[in-house]
């Protein structure tokens, strides 16, 4: 027994440098030692990017590298003849913006003499965002249908890309396959081509970030 207390007693210690090596040990491998190192860490590192992506500007969207640029068209407008007037003004709004949303409009921008199937697929593969301008005479088109299934089969998942615009038209008759996507309802006129236009750049936004992510 006391042979046993006195190895005990004169037991090396422990070098310094050893003492300093098992503290940073210790240290690495507190919870609360790496928390406060992730706090710290610098803006610039790649695990603070990656908690929120950094906002794509106007300036972002119309950059000659941006992805917007991949289509011939921004918007195609979808709509009924009968409606030329009103599909004018807010292509004529959409155009002004500082944007410059191209927008394809059927009537204008058509290849005279192409089959009218053959332009109407073109217009939906070739634009970006599709408004479905939704009125009486769009439910009585079957062209308008056409198209408007052309767009959904080209985008099925509700990504922003379509974008159904009520007016004149009373809830029970919007169409049963855009049931799954939130509408405008042109009551003024006004607010409605602005909701359009931020739609859209909620869209081209959500591109250009996701392609500039995907090329890092």
């Amino acid at each position: 027994m006391a042979g046993w207390f006195r190895r005990l007693l004169h037991k090396p210690k422990p070098s310094s440098a050893e003492s300093s090596l098992n503290a940073s040990r210790s240290a690495s491998s507190s919870p609360s030692s790496s928390s406060a190192e992730s706090s710290g860490s610098s803006p610039g590192t790649s695990a603070s990017r990656s908690v929120r992506p950094s906002p794509v500007s106007a300036s972002d969207i119309n950059a000659s590298g941006s992805a917007r640029w991949a289509k011939s068209y921004d918007v195609c407008i979808c709509h009924s003849e009968v409606d030329l007037e009103l599909v004018e003004e807010l292509v004529s709004y959409l155009e002004g913006q500082p944007e410059s949303f191209r927008c394809f409009l059927q009537l204008r921008d058509a290849t005279p003499g192409s089959a009218v199937v053959t332009e109407l697929c073109d217009a939906v593969q070739n634009s970006h965002c599709w408004v479905m301008l939704i009125t009486p005479g769009f439910l009585r088109d079957p062209w308008c249908k056409y198209q408007m299934h052309q767009a959904l089969a080209e985008a099925p998942v509700a990504n922003g890309r379509t974008i159904p615009v009520l007016k004149d038209v009373d809830r029970k008759d919007y169409p049963k396959e855009l049931r799954n996507l939130y509408y405008i309802y042109m009551a003024l006129k006004e607010r409605s081509f602005k909701q359009i236009r931020d739609t859209v750049v909620r869209y081209l936004q959500e591109l250009c970030r996701s392609s500039s992510s995907g090329t890092e």
